[in-house]
């Protein structure tokens, strides 16, 4: 009976023991999540997207908003806007741009073969047309429109710029938030004549 009595005791001291031996590694810690800038003003951003392959062109906006909420600028900061095609996001952008009431735009869209015009002038177009609006207007544009080379109506595809699409959207929002960060200040720096 003695023996029974002793034996949980001796388990458990040699249980310490090879705890003690087995030497477990640490375990690695998480790095902390990037701590962002805030704004010194209230940034209100325009999000124009073309409707062809809404599907996929929507990734890019879920992944902008969760990574420009990051970044401090609330989904209620971000209106959001959309048109058939990107051919048609330039026109859209310069309006809104007229407005004063964005200190930013962004335009995604997917461009591929087909319809009455090549692919890779619609994209040039586009583009070309997103600068214009960005000059003459002094409203940041972003552009998330793409355009790969073969796009073919398979699973496949959808897929591959399904997840491409979300990886741009979260480039664009840091694009974007980055952007206004440093022309909020340069604004500062010329409105107290330090840059002029």
């Amino acid at each position: 009976m003695n023996q029974m009595l002793q034996e949980p005791e001796a388990q458990t001291q040699l249980a310490q023991t090879v705890e003690s031996e087995i030497r477990v590694p640490d375990t690695p810690e998480r790095p902390p999540a990037p701590v962002h800038p805030r704004f010194v003003k209230p940034q209100r951003v325009a999000f124009v997207q073309a409707s062809w392959h809404r599907d996929v062109v929507e990734e890019c906006r879920i992944a902008f908003l969760e990574e420009i909420e990051a970044r401090h600028i609330s989904r209620a900061q971000v209106d959001l806007f959309e048109v058939p095609g990107s051919f048609e996001i330039p026109l859209h952008a310069q309006l809104l741009a007229k407005t004063r009431r964005y200190t930013a735009i962004v335009a995604a869209g997917l461009v591929v073969d087909g319809g009455i015009y090549r692919h890779e002038f619609v994209a040039d177009t586009v583009i070309k047309a997103l600068m214009d609006v960005q000059l003459k207007t002094e409203v940041p544009i972003f552009s998330a429109v793409l355009t790969p080379q073969q796009f073919h109506e398979s699973a496949v595809h959808h897929d591959f710029f399904r997840k491409h699409f979300v990886i741009k959207g979260i480039e664009v929002a840091e694009a974007c938030a980055n952007t206004l960060h440093s022309l909020e200040r340069l604004r500062g720096q010329v409105a107290a004549g330090i840059v002029g």
